[in-house]
């Protein structure tokens, strides 16, 4: 009917929790930053605009560091049982290729960022693929915009995952002021990766991304290398190579608001033809093995340069080790 292909009424209800998990999931990442922001401008209109008001100068004269010092864990939200619904929706994969030494610290890059970056997120801001359960002692904090924490209300949601804005001074919070056990995971592509996640493509941004082999570098952090093989599946994009008008609008979004802008549908709640909800794709994250990273705290630029070669070696020899068990071994990564 009208082009559309409805879901069956039988659905089973656990195929509902999951559905509703991930619809809460998107619902948040889309517009609850701008509603908050929204909300925290109209209540300044109304008899309660003390609140805001309040909560601003909480903010900027006590909290405004805070994403860049660790964030503000609560493992509670990390454990809730909606995140294990929306693991299981695609289904979702953590798999790990070796241990990790709960002595050290590390700095995960993560690959690709795919359209919402969903994968980074359930496997690294939550329990839903059970982190802890597999790198025990290994404390994650995954390293967002830091726009977005300048969007009241959201920003503290956010925190209680354990995300952190990605920023110099929070890296380097993370590797040096907590101690060892932890993991900086940072989506090495960015923004600009989200408008190559295209179902089907390997593209990368990373020949240009030094930053975080300096911050391993500085502070002799092991480098490990994910990949998240059916990341770029979850949803279908608007055709933009390279060069395009689409792509070059695109392009200037993101490098004035910091947002990327692509033009994606996945599927709806009710139906399976279109809408934002992801398709119903597997998802398997391979966390690889670390790469010993010798403290120097003033590289050269060879010396970064010769590190970034060795981590994309060892991120290729993941890829293709893994590939022909996830239906990707006709694929190869373009690395850009």
């Amino acid at each position: 009917m009208f082009g559309l292909e409805f879901a069956p009424l039988n659905i089973p209800m656990k195929r509902r929790l999951q559905t509703a998990a991930v619809l809460q999931w998107c619902l948040c990442f889309l517009l609850l930053g701008h509603s908050c922001c929204i909300l925290a401008v109209v209540l300044l209109f109304t008899r309660w605009w003390w609140f805001s008001l309040l909560y601003a100068c909480w903010v900027f004269f006590y909290d405004l560091d805070t994403p860049h010092r660790g964030g503000r864990r609560v493992q509670w939200v990390r454990n809730w049982a909606v995140w294990k619904y929306m693991a299981k929706y695609f289904p979702m994969e953590l798999v790990k290729s070796t241990d990790l030494d709960p002595e050290k610290n590390y700095v995960f890059g993560f690959h690709p960022h795919g359209v919402l970056g969903a994968g980074a997120f359930v496997n690294f801001s939550t329990e839903g693929t059970h982190f802890s359960e597999k790198f025990p002692g290994i404390r994650p904090h995954l390293l967002i915009l830091s726009g977005i924490f300048w969007m009241p209300w959201h920003r503290d949601y956010v925190m209680t995952s354990g995300c952190c804005a990605v920023s110099r001074e929070s890296v380097e919070w993370i590797l040096t002021r907590q101690g060892t056990g932890n993991a900086a995971v940072i989506v090495i592509g960015g923004a600009i990766e989200v408008l190559d996640a295209m179902p089907g493509k390997c593209t990368l941004t990373l020949k240009k991304r030094k930053g975080f082999i300096r911050m391993a570098m500085k502070h002799g952090a092991d480098l490990v290398p994910v990949y998240s093989f059916g990341e770029n599946e979850m949803y279908t994009q608007v055709k933009n190579p390279p060069g395009s008008f689409i792509r070059k609008f695109q392009t200037k979004v993101q490098r004035f608001t910091g947002f990327a802008t692509p033009l994606f549908h996945g599927r709806g709640v009710f139906q399976y033809t279109f809408g934002i909800v992801p398709y119903r794709k597997p998802i398997h994250t391979i966390v690889g093995t670390p790469i010993p990273v010798e403290k120097n705290e003033n590289p050269t630029e060879e010396e970064v340069v010769a590190l970034q070669k060795k981590y994309i070696a060892e991120l290729t020899v993941l890829f293709n080790k893994y590939k022909g068990l996830y239906d990707m071994e006709d694929h190869e990564l373009d690395i850009q």
